[in-house]
């Protein structure tokens, strides 16, 4: 009786402690090194690249991993899908540091085209027209999609053509920093149109 008692304790400690041990590693993505190096190449033959960029010709795996290993360096491989493969002689350390140091400048330097959005009335007043459009206008500057909406409330569903022309006036306002990217489409009450920073 006791005996089974104490099995079934240590039991369900075991599963409390998988749970634990799944939750904390859940949603965790292991990284993968996607980098073919040495004795892990496959290919019978490459093209090798020296640590000076000078080309060694088409060599068989076993020549190049000499090389490498006579220079005390490591055999990368940077084109597996060409024919043949590419090969790159280089210290793996300093090699990982500068493509990650690549990949991180290619991130700052790429801009995020976000849709901005600005809502309007086909009785809109000039003054509300121009505030609404200098944020506009600042967010096609920023490199920035942006959509203007016009809302037709109520009774101003019946004059839609009134709504058209308010829409168009405001786009005109704004055509000196942006095209139309997609023209004015009706979408339930709105009256929408989507432009893009000019180029």
């Amino acid at each position: 009786m006791y005996v089974k008692v104490f099995y079934l304790l240590i039991y369900i400690e075991v599963i409390n402690i998988a749970i634990k041990i799944r939750k904390r590693y859940q949603g965790r993505t292991r990284e993968i090194n996607r980098d073919i190096i040495n004795e892990s190449i496959s290919a019978k033959e490459l093209l090798v690249i020296t640590a000076d960029g000078e080309k060694l010709g088409v060599i068989s795996r076993e020549v190049a991993l000499k090389k490498a290993e006579d220079a005390e360096l490591d055999l990368v491989l940077i084109a597996p899908n060409s024919t043949p493969p590419v090969g790159k002689i280089v210290d793996y350390g300093k090699y990982k540091y500068e493509k990650k140091k690549a990949e991180q400048a290619a991130k700052r330097n790429q801009k995020v085209v976000e849709l901005k959005e600005i809502r309007i009335t086909p009785n809109i007043g000039q003054h509300d027209l121009e505030t609404k459009l200098k944020n506009g206008r600042k967010f096609l500057k920023n490199g920035d999609k942006l959509k203007i909406s016009l809302k037709f409330r109520g009774r101003e569903n019946l004059n839609k053509d009134f709504g058209a022309k308010t829409l168009k006036r405001a786009v005109d306002m704004i055509k000196d920093v942006s095209d139309i990217e997609k023209p004015p489409k009706e979408s339930g009450r709105f009256l929408d149109v989507i432009l893009k920073p000019k180029k």
